[in-house]
């Protein structure tokens, strides 16, 4: 647990959570500022502060229960989908310096934010030899 970290304090008890799942690894509880109805963020109990952070068998758990928690949800409230989100560092949108996922449900019709643009295939292709380990 770090002392500075909201997620730590609504892990351990010390702020209250509006909880859907709980276990001795993860917490699931629904966003006060939800995306959509049911919109709820998974998080490990242990402080990481994002994906590179995390050790690999808290993401194997994590991702298992994240699966668990949006078929879950997708049954109870009878969404048409979700849309599973991450970010890692501020520049990526990630505000809280713990990970975490969000799950977001999704009905038909519902307007998206994610804007494409197409890209350059030479300049992508060389990105990826550059990048490829």
């Amino acid at each position: 647990m770090k002392n500075d970290c909201i997620f730590c304090a609504i892990a351990a008890g010390e702020i209250p959570s509006f909880k859907v799942y709980e276990d001795d690894l993860v917490l699931a509880y629904l966003d006060i500022n939800p995306f959509a109805k049911g919109h709820t963020l998974v998080i490990p109990k242990g402080h990481a502060a994002n994906l590179i952070e995390a050790d690999d068998a808290t993401l194997a758990e994590l991702i298992v229960r994240v699966k668990k928690i949006a078929a879950h949800i997708k049954a109870k409230l009878g969404c048409d989908g979700f849309n599973i989100l991450q970010n890692n560092g501020e520049a990526a949108g990630q505000t809280v310096r713990h990970i975490h996922f969000h799950i977001v449900p999704r009905w038909s019709g519902d307007p998206l934010a994610f804007e494409n643009s197409k890209g350059d295939m030479k300049a992508l292709e060389a990105l990826a030899a550059e990048l490829r380990m």
